[in-house]
């Protein structure tokens, strides 16, 4: 790794150190024989880098050497960076005065005036003597000055068919299918030869499967000719020509060496004969590659075929291949295990080796199932050699080896955005390119990232295309050759890091976790040499998650590490940033977003090196700093999702190098003109223009040049104001200057546009990418452009165009219409009155999910039934779209507020929903019961599984209407079997939910009061499979009858039932499933109730308002699994509880959790709780303190006071080891005193999330 980051980084070094700028700065600094020096020294060491390079493999004297050497580089470049930084900031705070000395006007003003560095004189001798002596020590090493490149490890190029059957696993039915596409005839009759693509990752393997092809006997009787081909990623295609000449058993003769000559040689040999070719391992991607390499072959006869193995996915796209539907996955868990037993062992399974087995299996998972790092692994195990896990790393450019160790810092199961990773990379300096490249820096980490992606270091993501992960094997490689410069904290947290190592590391991340404590990062205050702090999360989605960091972190730290180049605190719930960010002159990259930040230092614009920031979904930030046009550099600036922020600084403009800026507010407070931005030549990605309505004519849009910027997400909005200011045609002629450039268009939004129609390049068939389309709130249009010929739009969402009164075929455009289309929704279309397009086969063909809400006067729809729609939802229409929509291939239905909807029309509907597995009806008042007849609900709604009701008040029955009211017996005969999932809410008629069967495992009954009590006694002994019951209001209910069959039930909550008398609570100690209880406010209930009998394995409680009051409960014998324990006091029936005392046995010692609801008499609390982490207050005016907190310092975290007016003192001994504090509701006193600036601000500073 050491040589590779060197090698990496010293051509910029050299080129920093031989520029112009640098020799006058250097000059006027007094350091410029300092600076040669160091160019010569550098030079000599560079000379033996390659010697180094071998050898460091195999000499840790020469590893040992060359980290020496990368820690110097790092060091060098800080020197150089500082100078560069100093000339930018000399240049920003020059003297506004005009110099009268002709030798003044002779010197660039960005080196005028710098003072002697002495400081600078020190590091620079420093870093020169340290040169030396690693010269000193090259020649005790044996390095020497070679010019030979290293050789390669291993050569793809001797891959070849022959292998030993008895050695594969598994693959047969890939095999298989594999061999049928081979016999059989595809594609049109004068194509003479099919492709079989083999795609996948690097060791998944594809040669394998390619050879079990090739071997087998039926493809060898098919095909006249055979032939292998190893092309591999040296493409020559004059040596691979004649390879394939040779391998199909032509001759090679002497006059071949003419390419023209070997080409007809291959032709006239294949001529009139069925062959079969197997290109191994192929690389290039050029089409053009492919088509000469190929062309002999086209003489052939019909049913050849070519199969190619390859990780390459560019090739296959251009052949007509989705790679992804083509992709080679892993073997299957118990091939894999056969595998790597053949290799450890040399048998195929662990059975006379049983003790070794859970080892086995353990590998297995780890290498996820990739052949080649099971036969890697198990052969490292007999012959304890382990090289081959480092090929494609050793195979590898310098720079790649750079970016690939880089990925260390990212933990296992990680995903990647291509695009955030690329930015690190450009802000640690790995990007780099000479002076006369003409393309971006950028682009050149998109082409390490394809590289690495092609050698399968990085995977797609199997959840999402877009993003990308790393196998384990891979990680765990990245981390080995990172070395001592990098470090990761997971979660789990790290040994304790000596201090020699802080001050070596370069490089750190740390997993996020939902509280950071101040302790985990006090040492690294002495990490001086930190470049980069990146907050990183674990590879599952915590999009839903928060995560706090103490400000005090963020304040103590950043100010001690002077030398950061990427900075991240992305998700924190952080809401300032303190000024010593000013300080960090070095920085490039940036990411505050989706934190609670408020504002910037205005000493941000010190930055000048920053090139991104990255500030999206900052939903307080409600400004940027007003000198933000001193960031030159910045290229990247993210502000989308800023709900706050209605103003740009008007320097906007004048950062040139802006290729990203994703949110333009025109006016605004700071009158930033559209105009302002026309130097901005380089922007592209993703860009929102607001508050349109203040550009005063469309020639100031013009000047932007929109067409020119190639955009992928455009994204404008007018003023939601509807007056007369509003005018339409200039809006229109602004619209029409907004065109982007129609190469790389993925999704268009257009919101409060006030034209009467849209300009014509809105749904222009040349925005050929353009997946996703919204147009809202556009109030004056009268009708929809031809989005139909749209070829790849995925997603069109229509709302809010009340203008729109016909959708016709104008919207189909001139060719075949919406091929792609798989979501449309309109919503809010409240003078849409009807949908006429007669769609035939060619409109829709891919449709899966159409959404219509608020669309009253929708009455006439003459669409014909679209056969591939999924998912159907409906709110505020008529019930004719309805009937009109509703198709036999619709899985999930959604209907709320349907006028006209009653028992008639609804048994037509419910003759369509033969698929359907998900039903949703809200507020369909007019319906009296949900089927006529079991017989006809049985028959057709076979595939319902969750059937969800609410707000029906004139609902009677989820069964049919016909059966006996006074029969229970009649109860099992309205079941429909196959619902899993049945939830009523808030039908205030309904007497009967006879829908449910046998499968169903979860009920909701949530204010039924009409509910007679008989639908709970009458179905228990069917609902044997129940694993959650959630009650709540039902009035009727008086008693609970034969808990003992819910034998699955895992969750049980009872609230808000008035009319409960009784509990069968004995019964509760055989629910052994049971984890989670709730019993709420049920005054009625037996007051025997509770009387030590609960379920064995509970985990969390909550109970309370019963008619016994808890200050009568005693020992309530808890199980010792339960850790969450909720208390309600109140009620109808007071609590006496004031001390702590009256709970002592009730509360068991294993609880981590504890919640006390209106205790109105409780003035204290010190219990002996020692495993007590959270303590929760709620409610209780007369607590004012917490006694004997000894007890609870050692295990508490999380403290929590809301409607406690009279608490006012703290416990100091509590608060170091709080990760939480929460004081809320009528509790001035204790807020009072927990503000910052407040008596406990202090001594709170540290706590993560502080809620005050």
């Amino acid at each position: 790794m050491a040589e590779a980051v060197v090698s990496a980084v010293l051509p910029v070094l050299f080129e920093n150190l031989t520029s112009a700028a640098l020799k006058t700065i250097a000059r006027y600094k007094g350091i410029d024989a300092e600076i040669k020096k160091l160019h010569r020294l550098l030079t000599l060491i560079q000379d033996v880098l390659a010697d180094a390079s071998r050898k460091e493999i195999t000499s840790q004297s020469v590893k040992r050497w060359l980290n020496d050497l990368q820690h110097l580089a790092y060091d060098i470049d800080d020197i150089l960076d500082d100078l560069a930084t100093d000339a930018m900031e000399r240049e920003f705070t020059r003297d506004s005065e005009t110099s009268s000395s002709k030798v003044r006007k002779l010197i660039p003003s960005c080196c005028v005036n710098f003072p002697k560095s002495t400081k600078m004189l020190d590091k620079l001798d420093s870093i020169n003597a340290k040169l030396q002596e690693l010269l000193k020590e090259k020649a005790d090493l044996g390095l020497i000055v070679i010019e030979e490149p290293r050789p390669r490890i291993e050569n793809r190029r001797f891959q070849s068919s022959v292998f030993d059957p008895s050695a594969i696993v598994g693959r047969q039915t890939e095999k298989e299918a594999l061999v049928q596409q081979l016999l059989q005839a595809d594609g049109p009759s004068h194509q003479k030869f099919g492709v079989v693509p083999i795609f996948g990752m690097g060791g998944v393997g594809k040669t394998t499967l390619a050879r079990l092809l090739y071997d087998d006997q039926r493809v060898k009787e098919h095909f006249e000719l055979k032939g292998w081909v190893c092309i591999s990623d040296d493409f020559d295609i004059f040596g691979r020509t004649k390879d394939i000449l040779k391998s199909v058993g032509g001759e090679l003769k002497k006059d071949l060496e003419d390419f023209n000559k070997l080409q007809e040689a291959l032709r006239d040999y294949v001529r009139g004969k069925r062959f079969l070719l197997v290109l191994d391992d192929v690389w290039f991607e050029r089409y053009t590659d492919w088509q000469n390499l190929v062309a002999p072959l086209c003489t052939s006869a019909p049913k050849s075929k070519i199969v190619i193995t390859t990780r390459k996915d560019q090739l296959l796209r251009r052949l007509g291949y989705d790679p992804l539907n083509k992709q080679l996955e892993c073997l299957s868990y118990d091939d894999a295990l056969s595998l790597f037993a053949l290799h450890a062992l040399g048998i195929k399974s662990f059975d006379s080796h049983l003790s070794l087995k859970p080892h086995g299996e353990g590998i297995v998972k780890k290498c996820g199932r990739l052949p080649l790092a099971l036969i890697t692994l198990g052969t490292s195990l007999r012959t304890k050699e382990d090289e081959a896990l480092r090929l494609s790393y050793h195979e590898s450019s310098a720079p790649l080896k750079q970016v690939f160790a880089y990925c260390s810092l990212f933990p296992k199961d990680f995903q990647f955005d291509k695009e955030e990773l690329v930015l690190i990379w450009m802000a640690e300096g790995f990007l780099h390119q000479s002076t006369q490249s003409c393309s971006t820096k950028e682009k050149l980490g998109h082409e390490y990232f394809d590289e690495l992606l092609s050698r399968s270091f990085f995977q797609y993501a199997p959840s999402n295309e877009s993003l990308f992960v790393m196998h384990d094997l891979m990680n765990e490689l990245a981390i080995n050759v990172a070395g001592e410069f990098f470090v990761r904290l997971d979660i789990k947290g790290n040994k304790d890091i000596e201090e020699e190592m802080l001050e070596k590391y370069h490089h750190m991340s740390f997993v996020r976790e939902e509280y950071v404590r101040y302790k985990k990062f006090e040492a690294y205050k002495r990490a001086k040499s930190l470049r980069t702090f990146l907050a990183t999360s674990t590879g599952v989605v915590e999009s839903w998650k928060a995560f706090y960091l103490s400000n005090k972190i963020v304040v103590d730290l950043l100010s001690e590490l002077p030398l950061l180049r990427v900075l991240s605190l992305s998700k924190f719930k952080i809401s300032e940033v303190p000024q010593s960010i000013g300080t960090l002159r070095h920085l490039r990259y940036l990411n505050l977003s989706q934190t609670r930040i408020k504002d910037l230092p205005e000493n941000i614009s010190n930055l000048y090196n920053l090139e991104t920031l990255i500030l999206f979904d900052c939903w307080s930030l409600a400004k940027l700093p007003k000198s933000f046009s001193k960031l030159k550099k910045l290229r990247h600036l993210d502000i989308k999702g800023t709900r706050c922020l209605d103003q740009l600084p008007l320097g906007i403009g004048e950062l040139k190098s802006l290729q990203t800026l994703s949110k333009i507010i025109i006016g605004g407070k700071s009158g930033l003109e559209i105009t302002r931005l026309k130097d901005l030549e380089n922007l592209g990605g993703e860009v929102s223009i607001v508050d349109l309505d203040n550009v005063q004519n469309a020639t100031d849009a013009r000047v932007v040049r929109f067409p020119q910027k190639k955009l992928s997400k455009l994204k404008v909005v007018w003023s939601n104001l509807w007056d007369d200011s509003r005018n339409k045609m200039l809006e229109k002629d602004v619209l029409n200057e907004l065109k982007p450039h129609n190469d790389k268009l993925i999704e268009l939004e257009i919101r409060s546009y006030g034209g009467s129609e849209f300009p014509k390049w809105v749904g222009d068939s040349f925005f050929k990418d353009l997946k996703h389309v919204s147009l809202s709130s556009c109030k004056s249009c009268t009708s929809l452009p031809p989005l139909g010929q749209l070829q790849s739009l995925k997603e069109l969402f229509i709302d809010d165009l009340g203008g729109v009164k016909i959708v016709g075929m104008e919207v189909l455009g001139t060719c075949r219409a919406f091929r792609s289309l798989e979501i449309l929704s309109f919503k809010r279309m409240h003078g849409w009155e009807k949908w006429s397009i007669n769609n035939g086969e060619d409109v829709f063909p891919c449709l899966k999910q159409l959404v219509i809400e608020v669309c009253p006067n929708l009455v006439e729809v003459t669409l014909k039934k679209i056969n591939s729609l999924n998912v159907l939802k409906l709110k505020n229409c008529d019930c004719g779209v309805l009937r009109r929509l509703v198709t036999s291939s619709v899985t999930k239905l959604e209907i709320k507020i349907i006028s006209g909807l009653n028992d008639v029309v609804w048994r037509g509907v419910i003759d369509h929903l033969g698929a359907v597995e998900e039903l949703s009806i809200n507020s369909c008042n007019e319906i009296r019961y949900l089927w006529e007849s079991k017989a006809v609900a049985s028959k057709v709604l076979v595939n319902l599984r969750g059937l969800y009701v609410r707000g029906c008040h004139n609902l009677v029955s989820l069964g049919d209407k016909d059966y006996d009211e006074d029969s229970n017996l009649q109860i099992a005969s309205r079941r429909i079997d196959s619902i899993e999932n049945l939830r009523v809410n808030t039908c205030s008629s309904i007497t009967s939910i006879g829908a449910e069967g046998g499968g169903l495992k979860s009920l909701k009954i949530l204010g039924c009061n009409k509910l007679l009590e008989r639908e709970w006694r009458g179905q228990n002994n069917n609902r044997t499979c129940l694993e959650n019951v959630d009650i709540r209001g039902w009035r009727n209910l008086k008693s609970i009858i034969n808990l003992n069959c819910l034998v699955h039930l895992t969750r049980l909550s009872i609230r808000d039932c008035r009319g409960l008398e009784s509990l069968p609570d004995n019964e509760l100690p055989n629910l052994t499933s049971l984890k989670h209880l709730e019993i709420e406010n049920c005054p009625r209930i037996d007051g025997c109730f509770p009387r030590q009998l609960w379920p064995p394995n509970l985990y969390s409680l909550r109970i309370g308002r019963l008619k016994k009051p808890i200050s009568e409960w005693g020992s309530q014998n808890f199980p010792t699994s339960l850790v969450q324990l909720r208390l309600h006091g109140g009620g109808e029936y007071r609590e006496v509880i004031s001390s702590c005392s009256q709970f002592s046995n009730l509360l068991p010692s294993s609880l981590t959790s504890l919640e006390l609801y209106n205790f109105e008499k409780l003035e204290s609390f010190s219990m002996g709780l020692q495993r007590l982490r959270r303590l929760f207050f709620g409610n209780c005016p007369n607590l004012h303190k917490l006694s004997h907190p000894q007890h609870l310092t050692n295990s508490l975290r999380h403290l929590y006071f809301s409607g406690c007016p009279n608490m006012k003192d703290l416990p100091e001994e509590l608060l170091p080891k709080l990760l939480s504090l929460r004081v809320f509701g009528n509790c001035p006193n204790l807020k009072e005193r927990c503000i910052k600036g407040g008596s406990y601000g202090h001594l709170i500073s540290h706590i993560p999330r502080i809620n005050i």
